[in-house]
C-alpha cells in the first residue's frame, strides 16, 4: 500500500488525523461500531475521534494501525496530537471547545475563561498557583488568552454562560481587574456576540451545585459535556449522560435572570468596583 505522509504538527493535527480515520475505516468497509467494539468504546467515540472532538490515544491507534491496514500511520502521528500546552485534566476540553459550533456553560465562581481579560487571568492563575514561578504564569495566561480568540469569530462558537452570582461578587485580583473584566463580559453581551445570564443567590437550589458545567456541540459528532473541579476534569460522551447535562443547564437558565437584566446587574457590579477603586 502507498504509505501515508506523516502530519505536520503546525497544522491541525487532531482534525487531520480524525479525518484521515475516517477515510480509512470508509475504505475497509468497516461501521464505527466495530471499529470501536474490540476497544470497548462506541460508535459515537469513533465518530468523536473522526471528528477531530477527541483524542486519539497509543492504544487505539494501533488498533486502527492493524485493523485497516494503515502501516503505522496512527502510532506515528498520535506524539503530534498529544501535545498540548493545557493541564492534561483539560487538554481535551480545550481541543474540542476550539472545534465546537455551540458551547454552553455554568460558571459557579469564575469568568468562564474565554471571557476572561489579561489582568482576571493572571490573578485566578497566582491565586490558584502560590508557588509557581512567574515564567509559567506568563505561559498559562498566554494559552488562556489564547483560547479567548474563539471569540474573534462574529457568529462560531454560539456561546451562551450562565454565571451565578458568585463570580459577581467575588473579588479576584482587585476592584479594577473586577471592573474590567465584567465590562468585558457586559460588552461581548452587548455586542450580541455572547449570551450572558446570571444566576441570582434568590434562585436558590439547582442540578449543577456540585461544580461547573460545559457543554460543547460540534459537526458531525455526539455533544460533550466536560465536567470540572478543584484539580481535575472529566469529558463525558455518553448520550444519556450528556442529555441529563444539557437538561441542568437549560433548567439553570430557566431560573437565571432574563439576558437584559444579567446585563444591567453586571454592569451595575463593574461601577459598584470602579467606584471602590476610586475611594481613597
Amino acid at each position: 500500500m502507498t504509505r501515508r505522509k506523516d502530519l505536520d504538527p503546525s497544522s491541525n493535527p487532531r482534525a487531520l488525523l480524525g479525518c484521515e480515520l475516517r477515510h480509512a475505516r470508509e475504505r475497509k468497509g468497516i461501521s464505527q461500531e466495530a471499529l470501536g467494539a474490540p476497544l470497548f468504546v462506541s460508535g459515537s467515540f469513533i465518530g468523536q475521534l473522526e471528528a477531530g472532538t477527541r483524542r486519539m490515544h497509543l492504544e487505539y491507534a494501533a488498533h486502527f494501525d492493524e485493523v485497516l491496514d494503515t502501516g503505522g500511520f496512527f502510532a506515528r502521528n498520535c506524539k503530534a496530537v498529544a501535545k498540548s500546552k493545557y493541564p492534561d485534566h483539560f487538554a481535551e476540553a480545550a481541543e474540542a471547545e476550539a472545534v465546537a459550533t455551540a458551547i454552553k456553560e455554568y460558571a459557579p465562581q469564575l469568568i468562564p475563561g474565554l471571557l476572561q481579560t489579561e489582568a482576571y487571568a493572571r490573578a485566578v492563575f497566582c491565586d490558584g498557583r502560590p508557588t509557581a514561578t512567574d515564567a509559567e504564569i506568563d505561559e498559562l495566561v498566554a494559552a488562556r488568552l489564547e483560547r479567548a480568540h474563539l471569540l474573534d469569530n462574529p457568529t462560531t462558537p454560539l456561546l451562551w454562560t450562565v454565571l451565578d452570582e458568585a463570580v459577581l461578587r467575588r473579588e479576584v485580583g482587585g476592584p479594577a481587574v473586577m471592573a474590567e473584566v465584567l465590562r468585558r463580559v457586559a460588552g461581548l453581551g452587548r455586542k450580541r456576540r455572547v449570551i450572558v445570564q446570571v444566576l441570582t443567590f434568590a434562585a436558590g437550589g439547582h442540578m449543577a451545585m456540585g461544580g461547573s458545567l460545559k457543554l460543547m456541540s460540534c459537526e458531525n459528532a455526539p455533544p460533550l459535556a466536560y465536567l470540572e473541579s478543584f484539580g481535575t476534569g472529566r469529558l463525558e460522551d455518553d448520550p444519556a449522560t450528556v442529555a441529563q447535562y444539557e437538561l441542568a443547564h437549560d433548567l439553570i437558565a430557566a431560573s437565571a435572570l432574563s439576558p437584559r437584566d444579567s446585563l444591567a446587574l453586571i454592569e451595575s457590579v463593574a461601577e459598584d468596583y470602579s467606584h471602590e477603586e476610586q475611594r481613597p
